[in-house]
């Protein structure tokens, strides 16, 4: 299969998912917390919402989606090996490049298209073009959802650009809250992500807290410097939709 539409980032490409542990089965329990976590308030309450998952990766997020009675998920990814993964356990999801299947897709528009890559694998063109595609493959009143890294928080901001070779850019609250809005999403929100969503480990509480207070510090750092930025986790999201919820 040849990529059509040739992307910055080739050792780590975009439209693949880099974030499953070594250990790939384990990741269906520990990425279902997450989701859950971080997403689950968002989603549609219809099960029969077309749901479209790019980067899906071995199917993290279309095995929740499907366990939890939805109906109509479709998980892309551009790694053959997978996308095996996902087909083990018979969940829908196929080999495709993302910009490549956002172009070529059929009329039908998604309810929901979740964006499961870190958008910094993509130059600023990029992200501006695949924000466009994803907008007008949803139908109205459609949720868009992404995530990046944060650039704010000063303990992981600098490391996260610098530690991989393909982290093109990283985003704060509201530069990603202004990309969003210029590509013309409406009701954007940025949350921060939770990554201690293991609540039946004591060390998740000790971690939570030990991040609250590092957040609180950075909070009135930035208000000293004149800086109204409030969200300092490590990764933030962005929960968007194309026009107004119907």
């Amino acid at each position: 299969m040849k990529r059509r539409r040739e992307l910055t980032a080739t050792i780590e490409p975009f439209d693949s998912f880099w974030e499953a542990p070594d250990d790939i089965e384990s990741g269906y329990r520990s990425f279902a917390l997450y989701y859950r976590d971080n997403y689950w308030s968002y989603l549609p309450k219809n099960r029969d919402a077309r749901i479209l998952c790019v980067c899906c990766g071995p199917g993290y997020l279309v095995k929740l989606l499907s366990d939890e009675g939805y109906t109509n998920v479709l998980g892309i990814d551009s790694f053959p090996d997978k996308i095996q993964y996902a087909k083990a356990r018979n969940l829908k999801c196929q080999v495709a490049f993302a910009f490549d299947f956002l172009e070529d897709c059929p009329d039908e528009a998604y309810d929901v298209i979740f964006c499961e890559q870190e958008l910094n694998h993509l130059t600023k063109e990029e992200i501006l073009e695949f924000l466009q595609l994803c907008k007008r493959k949803l139908a109205e009143g459609g949720l868009y959802a992404c995530f990046a890294l944060n650039g704010a928080n000063p303990i992981t901001g600098a490391e996260a650009l610098a530690q991989n070779f393909d982290h093109q850019n990283t985003f704060t609250e509201y530069s990603l809250n202004q990309v969003l809005t210029h590509s013309g999403f409406v009701n954007v929100k940025i949350i921060n992500l939770n990554l201690y969503v293991f609540y039946k480990n004591p060390f998740n509480y000790v971690a939570m807290a030990i991040a609250w207070l590092y957040s609180a510090f950075f909070r009135i750092s930035y208000i000293l410097y004149g800086k109204k930025n409030k969200h300092f986790a490590k990764k933030i999201a962005a929960i968007s939709y194309r026009n107004e919820r119907p």
